[in-house]
């Protein structure tokens, strides 16, 4: 019944997104480039709780929230910065984490001090390696190396887990355990305080609040509210890309000792994904709660970040996009499967989120699915066409079902350029650079 629904979704999909208005795309386009200096900020001096960095650099938000840059968020923004012809100031992004890293031996989840106690999803040699490929400076790759390294070493170090695979964690001191306890029951609408519970058991829910935050995926059912148990399949995706990365800048600088070493981390971490997140029954890939040695049972969006790092092989990659029955619908790709979670998590149905789209269309065209990879770009750049034509602005994520800004919230919804907007220009050129 799900496939066949799944099929009737699609070839509804095709009809009606079809062809979007150019002259709206070329709106969006034009209100993205007008307003990139907007959202440049320069601190070279710690101010408060805002840490300085060394060059100019962009934020999510024109205005209202979000007024600091923000790790995994930046790597969307730079994908459109460089399609958009702005490569020096995806640059300046990409070295100003570059000097937190060297500062704080990891990369904060965002430029504040509050935010020293996590990081998030990892994207930094992505951001190196887009940049290197569209600069050629090898100088400039050689400096970046022992930087990207030491970040490594503290996922490596700081993040691992008896699967030999990684997670989301923290270093939070009580304060922010007890702080995390009253702010994610808030926007979950728990009240900690009016259960009976163990000091272990409030910090334990702390600690997995914190460890949510980091991933990036703040709130959401994949975890069952216990990230910290879990070994997520697209952190885990991304450092094999990292490891892959790592083999690429070893071969062009001329390290070719250590191109073979990095070739065997990415191998050994490809095979511990397969035997955890593969679900040989259902044939879907599932995060793997390491603590109670079983997989989840969430279908999620994560599912195309192996697409997107090019972990599985072309048999394994149909099971993979078989998700879309699942997870797609009229204007987009839901980050996760419409069930009853007993909450209607922020990152979870009906939402779809621009990280998320992106990763999707990617991981299809890496695999030569070009015509699904298509059909998810022209369902989201039709979606936020209409959005701003409406509403005059970009935004943080949509609903799938109607297409419209109606979504979860767990805080007020900001508007949003950003990974929006750099979504938006990377779906937009793709569909240019593919049949229209």
């Amino acid at each position: 019944m799900m496939k066949r629904l799944g099929f009737i979704l699609t070839v509804f999909a095709i009809l009606s997104c079809s062809s979007y208005d150019r002259a709206g795309v070329a709106r969006v386009r034009e209100f993205i480039s007008s307003n990139w200096d907007r959202t440049v900020h320069f601190n070279p001096r710690d101010t408060g709780t805002l840490i300085g960095m060394p060059y100019p650099y962009t934020v999510p938000s024109v205005t209202g929230m979000f007024q600091e840059m923000y790790y995994w968020d930046t790597y969307f923004t730079n994908e459109g910065l460089i399609r958009d012809g702005r490569v020096e100031l995806a640059r300046n992004n990409t070295d100003n984490m570059l000097y937190l890293v060297e500062r704080f031996g990891m990369m904060p989840n965002g430029s504040r001090t509050w935010y020293l106690a996590r990081s998030q999803p990892p994207f930094l040699s992505m951001m190196v390696r887009a940049v290197y490929e569209h600069t050629g400076d090898r100088q400039w790759l050689a400096s970046a190396w022992p930087t990207l390294l030491k970040e490594y070493g503290f996922w490596q170090r700081e993040r691992m887990t008896p699967a030999g695979l990684n997670r989301y964690s923290g270093a939070p001191d009580q304060a922010l355990v007890d702080e995390f306890v009253i702010t994610g029951g808030q926007r979950l609408g728990v009240d900690y305080s009016q259960m009976e519970l163990s000091q272990d058991e409030h910090d334990a829910i702390g600690h997995h609040f914190v460890a949510e935050a980091e991933s990036g995926w703040d709130f959401n059912p994949r975890f069952q509210r216990r990230c910290e148990d879990f070994c997520p399949i697209d952190l885990n995706s991304y450092l094999y890309m990292y490891e892959v990365n790592f083999a690429f800048f070893a071969g062009e600088l001329g390290y070719h000792d250590q191109v073979a070493e990095w070739e065997d981390a990415a191998l050994r971490r490809k095979n511990l994904m397969l035997e955890c997140f593969h679900d040989p029954q259902s044939r879907m890939f599932y995060d793997w709660d390491f603590v109670g040695a079983r997989r989840s049972d969430v279908i999620s969006a994560a599912v195309f970040t192996l697409l997107y790092a090019r972990v599985l092989d072309d048999e394994m990659a149909k099971d993979a996009v078989r998700a879309l029955e699942r997870l797609e619908y009229d204007f987009g790709v839901a980050v996760c499967e419409d069930k009853d979670y007993g909450y209607r998590y922020q990152w979870s149905f009906p939402n779809t989120w621009p990280p998320t789209t992106y990763l999707a269309i990617r991981g299809l065209d890496n695999y030569g699915y070009t015509d699904a990879a298509e059909r998810i770009a022209r369902k989201y750049v039709s979606m936020v066409v209409k959005t701003f034509d409406r509403t005059g602005n970009l935004w943080e994520k949509y609903n799938v079902l109607d297409g419209s800004i109606n979504v979860s919230n767990e805080y007020e919804m900001p508007d949003m350029l950003g990974w929006s907007a750099g979504t938006f220009i990377y779906a937009d050129e793709y569909l240019k650079n593919n049949r229209n």
